[in-house]
């Protein structure tokens, strides 16, 4: 599937950098997982993972780029967010380098 074609809804781009967040470190935990499943139901959850274990790292940010231009987020949507991404990034216990580094990528994205 072409990045350009990819149009989702705002759950679905959701879903899909909260398990780019929880790929950051390339392992994502069973945790991570789980805490993702309960913000989604169980096909956008399934649908969104397997595109997402077929893309590229360049894919991925190119098809978050698109989508958050593509939908107006508020302010408090977009806090409630980077709320989120930290759940994932500290799901593990840990805040590695790589996290921080795609915490400041998914920022400039966002905002």
């Amino acid at each position: 599937m072409n990045s350009k074609d990819t149009s989702w809804t705002k759950k679905e781009l959701q879903t899909y950098i909260l398990l780019l967040c929880a790929n950051a470190d390339s392992n994502e935990t069973e945790e991570e997982l789980n805490l993702i499943k309960s913000k989604t139901d169980p096909e956008t959850f399934e649908k969104i993972h397997k595109e997402f274990s077929n893309d590229s790292e360049e894919e991925r940010f190119e098809k978050i780029d698109i989508n958050v231009q593509l939908h107006d987020y508020s302010n408090m949507e977009l806090s409630e967010f980077r709320k989120e991404m930290y759940e994932i990034f500290l799901a593990d216990k840990k805040y590695m380098l790589m996290e921080r580094n795609l915490d400041r990528i998914l920022d400039n994205i966002l905002y």
